[in-house]
């Protein structure tokens, strides 16, 4: 079994727990997520089957959009709705033009600092294990782009303005390793009330959505049924790069990491140039390896990533 699971991850799970459950159902150990997801967030949770795990590092690097609730007035340790209450503040008034102001000052290209409870090392150890044991760390901030956000709802009580637990919807749109959380936490401190995140949702990750994703149970349920279905292609993880198939007579050079020449390449979809990155196919359509166009004294493909079976 070797490809893409588009997972829908439920709350109360960690992205390990879901690669295990993988794990136990389809019987194959090479699974491998690419993208933690927190324990009580749910959404989109793309896994690697089999040889596609040779594709996680592409994958966490796209970019991903979210939907988010954000709780104006209290504020947490963790930042989220699962830590401990550090502060609550129950007098203030906020019009919706201030809210709005706030939430439109961080889109671009921010700096954000890491929550003790996320799964960065520092000196071999994972935040959330120091904050396990009560040891915060000074973290050096990070550079994100909020490439979108959206106000999508507010719940204030039928007032005209907003205050303590009013909660807001926001949809999310932004680069990989920003942190939701403290988004939330940053626009309660930039108005000056606090906040927290009280509810959070991916919605898509790369060119995965919500929409086209399967529970754990669909998945179980299909595979005792013996529907593969929701199993997708090793390409489709990377749809912008362009599917090259090779002849038959090359595929072994391919499998081994060597170049082969552009008389070897038997369906060429688009004009490709030295530099470009593509996707080398067999003739049945399977996914060899990745590879670049490049030039030395002639032109070659140079495979970089090989999908072996390992």
């Amino acid at each position: 079994m070797n490809g893409i699971i588009n997972v829908i991850k439920p709350p109360g799970m960690s992205s390990h727990q879901v690669v295990k459950f993988v794990r136990k159902i389809t019987g194959i150990k090479r699974v491998g997520h690419t993208g933690t997801l927190d324990p009580g967030a749910s959404g989109v949770l793309p896994l690697c089957i089999g040889k596609a795990t040779r594709l996680a590092s592409f994958l966490s690097e796209e970019d991903k959009s979210y939907t988010a609730e954000l709780t104006l007035g209290i504020s947490t340790r963790t930042q989220d709705a699962v830590g401990e209450t550090v502060s609550v503040n129950t007098d203030f008034q906020i019009t919706p033009v201030q809210f709005a102001d706030a939430v439109a000052s961080f889109h671009g290209y921010i700096e954000q600092i890491p929550p003790m409870a996320s799964a960065i090392r520092m000196d071999g150890k994972r935040l959330y294990e120091l904050d396990r044991r009560g040891i915060t760390v000074e973290r050096k901030p990070r550079r994100v782009q909020i490439k979108s956000i959206q106000i999508r709802k507010i719940w204030n009580e039928h007032s005209d303005f907003l205050s303590f637990g009013t909660r807001v919807l926001l949809h999310i749109e932004c680069s990989k390793g920003t942190y939701v959380r403290t988004l939330c936490s940053d626009i309660g401190e930039k108005l000056g009330v606090g906040a927290h995140m009280s509810f959070l949702s991916r919605t898509t990750s790369g060119p995965f959505s919500l929409a086209d994703g399967y529970t754990l149970q669909e998945i179980e349920t299909m595979l005792s049924q013996d529907d593969f279905s929701f199993l997708l292609p090793i390409q489709s993880a990377l749809p912008s790069w362009p599917q090259v198939k090779v002849s038959p007579l090359v595929e072994r050079r391919v499998r081994n990491g060597n170049y082969i020449r552009p008389e070897d390449l038997v369906d060429v979809p688009t004009a490709l140039a030295v530099g470009d990155d593509v996707i080398l196919l067999s003739v049945e359509g399977e996914a060899l390896a990745l590879a670049e166009i490049r030039k030395t004294d002639q032109l070659i493909c140079q495979p970089f990533t090989v999908f072996t079976e390992g």
